[in-house]
Parts: C-alpha cells; structure tokens; sequence
C-alpha cells in the first residue's frame, strides 16, 4: 500500500526527485527576488538559461542515460515539473477560445466595411507566401546538408497520421457545432462562428441599434475583462518558463541528439534564415527590427519554452497591441489565423527537410519538377493541417503522401523521437512569422499611426 501510494500518487520514489522538486522550488524564490531588479524581459531570457542549466543537472545526475525515460525518477521529476509548466500552459489555453470569439467579434462589429475584406485576402496571401519562402529555405539547406545520405535506418513504431483529403479538411474547418470548435481548440472554425455573429450585428445595428446595443456593450466589457485575465497569467510566465525548459532536456537524452545532430543544425539553420526574413518584412513595413525583437520577446520565449502556437496565442496578441501599437482588430485576427495555418516552422521548413531526407533515403531521384511538386503541396497543405493536433508530424503525412511517398515515412524515426528539440525552434519561428504578417498587414491598410516604433 506504501509503495503504491508513494509510486502511483504522489509520484516520489526516490530522494532525487524530492531533490530536483526542492531545486526548482528554491529557483522560483530566486526569481521571484530578481522580479524586483530585473526587467520583465531580461528575466525571462535569465529563465531560459536557468531551466536549460536544471536540465542538464537532471541528465547529468543520472548520467546521461541513453534512454531518459526508463528512468523512474526523471519520469517523476518531469511529471512534477509538468504540474508547473503545463499547468501554465493550460492557463493560457484556457483564455484562447474566449479571447478569440470575444476578439473577433469586436473586430467585425467596429471595422469598415472595405477593410474586412483586405484584412483577410492579404493575412492569407502573406501566409501562403512565407510558407511558400519556408520551404524553399528548407529544401536548400536539406541538400547542402545532404540529409538523410548518411542516415542510420531506425525501426520505428511511428505511423502515418490519417491523411484526409482537402475538401475533407476544409469541410472540417466549418463550425457545425461551434461548441465542439471551442472545446477542440479549432480557431479557424471558432473565426468563421464570430464573423458570422460580427457581421449579424453590423447589419442588424441599423435598425434595431436599440436591441443589440446590450450585446455591443457585453462584446466591449467582457473583452477588457479577458484581457485584464490575459495579463494576469502573462505575470507568471518567468515561474512556467525554467520547468517547461528543464523538462524537454531532462526527457530527452543527449546520446538521441548526436546520432541526428545534422538534422537539428539544418533545422535550427533554416530557422534562423526564416527569421531573418521576418525582420526584413517587419523592416519593409516601418518597423525597427531591433525594437521589435525587444518588445515581442516575451511571445518568443513562450513559444520557444511552451512548443504551442495555439497557447502563445494570448501572448502574441499583448505584445502586438501593446508594445508594437499594431490595431487590435488586425492583431486579433491575423493572430487567430496564424495559430492555426500558414506556420512557417511545422508547416513549411520541417516538412520541406523531412521530405528531401527520405527522398535520399529512398533513392529517389529529385529534379526541378520533384522540388516545385514539393513546394506546392507544402503550401497547399499549410492551410490543410489547420485545427488539428500533434500539427508537425500531420504536416509531413500530407506532404509525403503527397509526393507519393508514403510507404518511407517510417524511416523518419530517429528524427520523430526528438521531436520536442525541434519542435522548440519550429514553433517560435510560426509564432515570429505570424507577427511578421500582422505587423505588415496592419501597415499596408493604413493603420500605423504616429505613436509606432519607425526605422531611424
């Protein structure tokens, strides 16, 4: 009864995981004392590096095991950490349905007519774009690494997501039932519902102004509420940040890295190429890049840390009204869009690598028709993958089944197993170049205005 109470309920078996609960719970006093000294920015960058350093302690206590998830008490220690670090995240998840609905409906009901439909021809075409842009990178830099030539084989229990069709996909997208859409965490679907409410209102206002004015006045009350929310949760992001870090490097082991290590450099170097871009369009659109890597950081850590798109989402739209002045309706629904479509990470590099690699695996011959292939079923599926979880590996099922390469998508093992790595650079890229769309959407229809940070 002890040991099942100590294995199966509290989950401490062993003194190194009271260890590592009271390390951690030591670094949150830490952090609370420099909350008063450093800026709210600083501090997170400090937590990164924090919980990256507590990581490496956990693997190095139980040297650097091949398998970190055969060890009991590294399970533990997760799990605990997982209490603090995913219940953070599950805070901020927690705001994203009623921020979106609440957002986009304000959205509709206060923009001008001609605007809305600039709004979301040119938030999708720029997300086409990038993703189009993404995967070019990818598929240059998986050849000059020439990934997957010398690429162990690795027998692997991974399978093939289910692959839908498009029509099927985008069928899928539509709010039948849009409390379901809510509780699925499908915003696109959760969008269409409130534009058709937004737009419910606009018509009706004019002549029964009297009856939905209560609605209006709701729309505005609970939105400056579930920002107020929003704030709130944000104020703890330093204590998420060192568990969620700690978590993905005690979990995975150091041995699982070096046999892919290429695989990470090319991901992480296409990345980097990608987010560079961003900054030229965030330049092209009158923004300082160097101010506007100061005043988004906090979205970059959170995405970086948290590997969710959809739970920065609250994050990316603070930082996009409040330190970048970018309108609240275009943040609103350029934010809502990009959580779910157009990710420049999972959607475009990953696969555009992942492809090229099992191609060299397979030895398939690529030339130009093979690569413009390739690059239009990234696109076409960076809008088919919308709405649905575990987005990364959905996304290289389309692709490879779209490039008929499907019976080879086991071969990619070795690199699934450390998906939460690459997952970290993936999704701080989507959430950058969703910012990147917003920021130059926002400035093509005119709405930047004196009070915004210009190039010098």
């Amino acid at each position: 009864m002890s040991s099942t109470f100590l294995s199966e309920f509290l989950l401490i078996t062993n003194i190194k995981t009271v260890l590592m609960i009271a390390v951690l719970i030591g670094i949150f006093f830490v952090i609370n004392r420099m909350s008063k000294k450093f800026k709210f920015n600083k501090l997170m960058i400090i937590s990164i590096f924090i919980g990256l350093g507590l990581g490496i302690v956990v693997q190095a206590i139980a040297k650097f095991p091949s398998d970190p998830t055969s060890v009991t008490w590294i399970n533990e220690v997760t799990t605990w950490y997982g209490l603090f670090g995913n219940g953070f995240m599950d805070l901020l998840k927690m705001i994203v349905v009623p921020l979106v609905l609440v957002s986009i409906i304000r959205v509709i009901i206060n923009m001008k007519d001609d605007n809305l439909g600039k709004l979301t021809f040119r938030s999708i075409f720029m997300f086409f774009a990038t993703v189009a842009v993404a995967a070019i990178i990818g598929i240059i830099v998986a050849n000059l690494f020439k990934l997957g030539t010398n690429l162990q084989v690795v027998n692997n229990n991974d399978e093939m997501r289910e692959v839908l069709s498009l029509p099927e996909t985008l069928l899928g997208l539509l709010p039948s039932n849009p409390v379901k859409a809510m509780a699925d965490g499908n915003t696109v679907a959760v969008v269409i519902f409130a534009v058709f409410l937004g737009l419910a209102v606009r018509r009706l206002r004019k002549k029964y102004m009297d009856i939905v004015k209560p609605f209006i006045d709701l729309v505005e009350a609970f939105y400056k509420i579930i920002v107020s929310v929003t704030i709130t949760v944000i104020k703890m992001m330093p204590y998420a940040v060192v568990p969620l870090m700690a978590s993905t490097i005690a979990s995975r082991g150091v041995k699982s890295l070096l046999d892919v290590v290429d695989f990470i450099v090319a991901l992480y170097i296409s990345v980097i190429i990608m987010f560079v871009i961003h900054l030229v369009i965030i330049a092209l659109s009158g923004v300082n890049p160097f101010t506007y890597l100061k005043n988004v950081s906090r979205a970059l850590v959170v995405a970086f840390t948290s590997r969710s798109s959809l739970g920065t989402l609250p994050v990316t739209m603070e930082v996009l009204t409040e330190n970048m002045k970018v309108d609240s309706g275009v943040a609103s629904f350029v934010t809502s869009l990009g959580s779910n479509m157009g990710m420049n990470g999972c959607a475009g590099i990953y696969p555009a690598l992942v492809s090229v690699m099992l191609a060299n695996m397979a030895g398939i011959e690529m030339n130009f028709t093979f690569y413009v292939m390739l690059i239009v079923v990234i696109t076409i599926s960076s809008l088919g993958i919308a709405g649905i979880p575990g987005v990364a590996t959905m996304s290289v099922s389309v692709v490879v089944s779209g490039m008929g390469m499907g019976a080879y998508f086991p071969l990619a093992g070795a690199i699934l197993a450390i998906d939460p790595i690459l997952d970290m650079g993936r999704t701080m890229l989507n959430v950058n170049g969703c910012m990147a769309v917003a920021i130059a959407v926002d400035n093509s229809l005119n709405k930047n205005d004196e009070e915004k940070v210009k190039i010098a």
